[in-house]
Formats: C-alpha cells, sequence, structure tokens
C-alpha cells in the first residue's frame, strides 16, 4: 500500500524518527521523516476537507495529529536559522487546516514548507542515476501487486478486508499531489499502524526509485509526453503534477505525468556511476556516524556493486593501476566499518577513496567513452572472459577426440550449449522480469567461480590418473561408456562456459549504456574481433593438441586445468568479498588478476587450499602408480 487515508498515523511514534538513516542516512535526523509527513497532507487534505466541511473526520484528525508529530520532529533538529520559520510555518498551516480553508490552499501551503525544510536541512530529493520504470516494473509485480492489483486499482487479492484499504494508485486527482520523491520516501519508510511496509532493507536506493517511477505510469498518460518542453530529473522528482498544472497548464501538466513515468533517460555515463558511489559512501559514513553500523556496511558494499564495479572494465583499459588502487581503496573503507574503527579513521579512508574515485572520472571523462575505447573495452571484456572457458572446451574437447569418444563429445557440446541458452534466459530474467541486485551478481558469479574450481580440478587429477595407456583403456571399459563419465564432462562444460557468459554479459550491459548510440558500432565490432580471435585460438589448441602423444597430451591438460582451479578459486572468493559475504585483509603480495592473484589474505588462502589439494591429490596418484609398478 502507498497511502491510505490513515497513513500519517506512524509519524506520531518517536521511533520512527529513529529509523530515519535507513532511508537518508546524509540527512538530519528525523528530516526524512517530516517532509515525509509535509508531503502527505499535501496529498490527503484536499480528500479530507471540501468547501469548509469535513469530509472525513478521522482523516481530518490525523491531519492535526500528524502536524503535530511534524512540529515535534522540526523542534528536534539542530538549531538551524531557519529552525524558527519552520516551526511558524508549522503554525501557520495548523491554522488553516483549524479554519477548514481550501484544500488547494492548504495543499500549496504544505508543499511550500516542505521545500523550505529540505533546503534548510539539505535533504536529497532527487535521484542520481535516472529512475528505470522497466527495472521499476518486476519489483512491482513482487512486492506491490498483491495488495494493490496488477493494475494498481487497489484490489489485489491480499488486500481484500485489509483497514485500511490498499491506496488505488490510479486515482489521478490524489497521485497529482504526490512528489516522485514522496512515492519514493514511502517505499523506503513504509506506514506505522497500516500493512505498509518499509522495503529500504529489501530494495536499495536505485530500486525503490525505478519502483516509484513505476507507480507514477499508473496515473499517468503514455501519449502526453509529445512536448516541446524536457523536464529534468530534479523537477520530476521534486514537483507534483498539481504544482505543474497550477503554473503552466494542462498540457504541461499531461506532459510532466508521462515525463516522470518515464524519465527521459540519459546515458549512463562513467562520471553518473561514480558520483552514484560518492554519494552513497556519504550515506555510509553517516549511517556509521549515527551508530548503525550494518546500514553503514550495506551502503558501503552498495556503493561498490551499482556504481564503481560497472566502470572497471572501462577503466581497466585506461589504467589498471588507477582501477586497483580505487578498488583497494574502496575495500580498505568497508573493512573499517566491518572492524568497527573509530570514525575519524574511517573518514580518512573514505576521503582517500573519494580522492581515487575522483581520479578515475578524470580519466574516463563525463561524456561516456570514446570510440577507441569503447573498441577496445568491446575487445577486452569478450576475450578475457571467453579464453578461460576456451581453454577448459578445448582441453575436454581435444581429450576425448585423441581417445574416440565422439558420444562423450556430443555430451560436451550438449554442455556448453546449454551454457549458452542458460546465460541468454538470465539476461533476459534480470532485464525483464526480476531485478538483479549487484549484490546477487556478484555471489552468483562466486559461487559459479568456486564450484568450477573444485570441477576443474577434479578433471585434471582425472585426466592425470589416467595419463597412461593401460589405465585409459580400463576406464574406457568400465566408466564413460557406460554415460557417468560423459555427464560429468557435460557439467563440467556447463559451468565454465555459464560463469563466463554471466561475466560477459553484465560487463557487455553497462558497456553498451556508457558508450551510448554513438559507441553501440565500436562495442559490436570489438566483440566480433574478438570473438574471431577465440575461434581462431579455439582451432590452434585443438590441432595442435591433436598431434601430441596421449600421456603428454593427458599430462599438460592436467597442469593446464589445476592451474585453472587456482585461478577460479581466487576469482571466487574475490567475488564473494565484492558482495560483501565476508571483509577483506590486504597482504603484501604481488597481484595478477588473470591468474585470480590479489593482494589479500582471503582470497590467496583459498588457492592455497587448491594448491595443497592439488599436491594431495598428485601425491595419492603417484603412490598409486608406484605401487602399480611395483606389483607388476
Amino acid at each position: 500500500m502507498i497511502a491510505p487515508s490513515r497513513f500519517l498515523a506512524w509519524l506520531l511514534i518517536p521511533l520512527a524518527a529513529l529509523c530515519s538513516t535507513r532511508l537518508l542516512a546524509d540527512t538530519v535526523e528525523g528530516a526524512p521523516q517530516a517532509l515525509h509527513g509535509l508531503d502527505y497532507i499535501a496529498a490527503d487534505y484536499p480528500q479530507t476537507v471540501q468547501a469548509g466541511r469535513v469530509i472525513k473526520e478521522s482523516g481530518y484528525r490525523d491531519q492535526l495529529d500528524s502536524l503535530k508529530a511534524v512540529q515535534g520532529l522540526i523542534s528536534a533538529m539542530p538549531a538551524k536559522p531557519e529552525q524558527g520559520a519552520l516551526l511558524q510555518g508549522v503554525n501557520s498551516l495548523r491554522n488553516a487546516i483549524t479554519e477548514r480553508q481550501d484544500g488547494a490552499d492548504v495543499a500549496r501551503q504544505s508543499r511550500q514548507l516542505a521545500a523550505k525544510l529540505a533546503v534548510a536541512y539539505e535533504i536529497s530529493q532527487a535521484p542520481i542515476i535516472t529512475p528505470d520504470p522497466t527495472r521499476g516494473a518486476p519489483l512491482y509485480a513482487q512486492h506491490c501487486s498483491v495488495c494493490h492489483g496488477d493494475a494498481g486499482a487497489g484490489d489485489g487479492p491480499a488486500g481484500v478486508g485489509l483497514t485500511p484499504p490498499p491506496s488505488n494508485l490510479r486515482d489521478s486527482v490524489r497521485m497529482d499531489h504526490l512528489s516522485l520523491y514522496a512515492i519514493y520516501s514511502t517505499l523506503g519508510l513504509g506506514i506505522e499502524g497500516t500493512d505498509m511496509p518499509a522495503f529500504a532493507d529489501q530494495l536499495d536506493d536505485r530500486q525503490r526509485w525505478d519502483l516509484a517511477t513505476y507507480i507514477a505510469s499508473f496515473s499517468a498518460a503514455p501519449d502526453a509526453g509529445a512536448v516541446e518542453k524536457t523536464y529534468n530529473i530534479a523537477d520530476l522528482a521534486r514537483q507534483t503534477p498539481a504544482e505543474v498544472q497550477a503554473g503552466e497548464g494542462p498540457q504541461a501538466a499531461a506532459a510532466y505525468r508521462a515525463q516522470r513515468a518515464q524519465p527521459p533517460q540519459v546515458k549512463r555515463g562513467p562520471a553518473q556511476l561514480l558520483d552514484y558511489t560518492a554519494a552513497t559512501l556519504d550515506k555510509s559514513i553517516a549511517a556509521y556516524r549515527a551508530g548503525d553500523h550494518d546500514q553503514a556496511y550495506d551502503l558501503s558494499v552498495a556503493a561498490y556493486l551499482e556504481g564503481f564495479e560497472l566502470v572497471e572494465s572501462s577503466l581497466d583499459n585506461v589504467d589498471a593501476n588507477v582501477r586497483k588502487d580505487t578498488e583497494k581503496s574502496l575495500m580498505a573503507y568497508r573493512q573499517s566499518l566491518q572492524d568497527g574503527l573509530p570514525v575519524a579513521q574511517a573518514q580518512q579512508r573514505l576521503d582517500t577513496a573519494k580522492g581515487k574515485l575522483k581520479e578515475s572520472a578524470g580519466l574516463l571523462g563525463s561524456d561516456g567513452l570514446s570510440w577507441s575505447l569503447s573498441y577496445i573495452s568491446g575487445l577486452l571484456i569478450l576475450l578475457r572472459e571467453g579464453l578461460e572457458a576456451i581453454l577448459v572446451l578445448a582441453a575436454i574437447l581435444a581429450f576425448l577426440r585423441n581417445t574416440g569418444q565422439q558420444s562423450a563429445v556430443r555430451s560436451v557440446n550438449v554442455g556448453w550449449c546449454l551454457a549458452l541458452l542458460a546465460g541468454l534466459a538470465t539476461w533476459g530474467l534480470a532485464a525483464y522480469v526480476i531485478d538483479v541486485s549487484g549484490s546477487q551478481r556478484e555471489l552468483l558469479e562466486g559461487a559459479t567461480a568456486l564450484f568450477a574450481s573444485v570441477m576443474v580440478l577434479w578433471l585434471g587429477v582425472w585426466m592425470h590418473d589416467r595419463r597412461h595407456a593401460a589405465a585409459w583403456q580400463n576406464y574406457i571399459k568400465s566408466s564413460l561408456v557406460g554415460g557417468g563419465g560423459r555427464f560429468g564432462f557435460a557439467i563440467l562444460a556447463f559451468f565454465s562456459v555459464y560463469r563466463e557468459l554471466f561475466e560477459v554479459i553484465l560487463f557487455y550491459e553497462t558497456l553498451w549504456l556508457q558508450a551510448g548510440p554513438a559507441g553501440h558500432n565500436a562495442v559490436l565490432a570489438g566483440g566480433a574481433t574478438a570473438l574471431v580471435l577465440l575461434v581462431g585460438l579455439a582451432w590452434v589448441i585443438l590441432r595442435g593438441s591433436a598431434k601430441l602423444p596421449l600421456s603428454l597430451f593427458f599430462s599438460i591438460n592436467a597442469a593446464l586445468l589445476c592451474a585453472l582451479s587456482v585461478v577460479f578459486a581466487g576469482h571466487g572468493v574475490k567475488a564473494l568479498q565484492e558482495a560483501g559475504i565476508f571483509g577483506t585483509r590486504p597482504v603484501p603480495f604481488f597481484e595478477f588478476d588473470w591468474l585470480g592473484i590479489h593482494a589479500d589474505a582471503y582470497s590467496l588462502s583459498a588457492q592455497m587450499v587448491a594448491i595443497i589439494a592439488i599436491i594431495v591429490l598428485y601425491g595419492r596418484s603417484w603412490l598409486t602408480q608406484k605401487r602399480r609398478v611395483q606389483v607388476s
């Protein structure tokens, strides 16, 4: 539910003020709630009092009670020169409500007071990244439709019998008095005393803005946006259609409704993403300073995953050292929160990270990527991610063809083809059905990488055990023909390709937005070039391996796969660290991203475990072979 008539009762509970940092951690405690209350007084009063008569007695009482709560919130805020004027404004608004003045006048007075409050206490009312209603649609279906109905009419099956009932989001008269920010803040705070929950813990900042724009679409005419004026995102977030209609007329209001429901999408360049990271980090340190360490940590994770991580591949192609230094500084700040360091030390690390972000922004520029950088990024993304999958597949296929197991080759081909289909399905689900957060992306990537590490190690040791012709022939008779071995190969092929394809889709989606229409051909050209190179590499590897003696071929493949197991272990742990599953522990050690080597104790420990496993398993294999020779 978005706003039933008794929505403001929650403001009477002081505990709500203590939760403000969960919505806007960079603002004064209680300020978002006070602003939220004023916004909804402006929206609900016109339907409560008409022509000097109270239409809804309970709603009218809620108006007065809520205004009293707003007054208490403003009185408790830090002293500022504007505070006295704000309290006088509250008194004037109370007099207007008590005198049952015209709804439009009271709504205007409440909105003006809210604007003064936002300026005085620096409440950010606009999103940093332009909201996208297509991302909001699956969120609405998942979280809201059960009460508000698929079309937003308040007729969802779970809303039957609720008191107050779910809001009708198609009620244009009422929605015209709500700003986009008011909808967004309600999604974060919920409504105490009703069945409208707070989604701040389930939806991040960007998701709530995306969902707010989708909700706004229910009261907008989609064909009304064809006018000369284009509203910027700040105006779309702060103003209401009623204010636009009063100042510019009905046609402009219709266009405004359409544009706030479908904000003009600007190119999501590096500067915008890095600004999002910096702003979210500011919220994080404010929450940490207020004592909310969990929220501070969650915000630091979101700052990285939804901002900086999306420009990493582009920055890597400009200056890999700057990318590494920036990533380390962001992780160091995050770790300071997890370790509970004093605020001054956390702030110092944050300042260092923001300095690195500024340096990164300077390298990437604010107008998006150049043609050459778009091409190089498109080339290296696919080449880098595809090479690992090619090595695994080529090793398996060459191995099976050298040993005449064409039926098993077909199983492997089925495995990687299914991985392609699964990758496309993942992209479709993430784009059109569900919203995959940055944390979920990294969690999936990390889990898949660790699973691939185990599978590749298994295959490497398996090949080593059968490097001799006699051992191979015995296995042919006992296992592979029966199908168990073919299934294992198919599973390994699937996960090896799916893991890399998942990263390619993520990076290309971001690169496509950053490059903009002018750079799309460059991205496609880079990807096509990489595809040709990968096909050529696969052909060379397969052709070369076919000429090797069976024993030497098995040994080379086994060594290669075991090396990949160590690489995947390092990548998997790093992805889980980026997802915020556990922290970082930097150590003095060299780094080599392509080999998954990172100067971190956890990542290196995982790789050490993989190396020990290789030594133990290969040692066991050597001892078994030695005993076999002695017996014979």
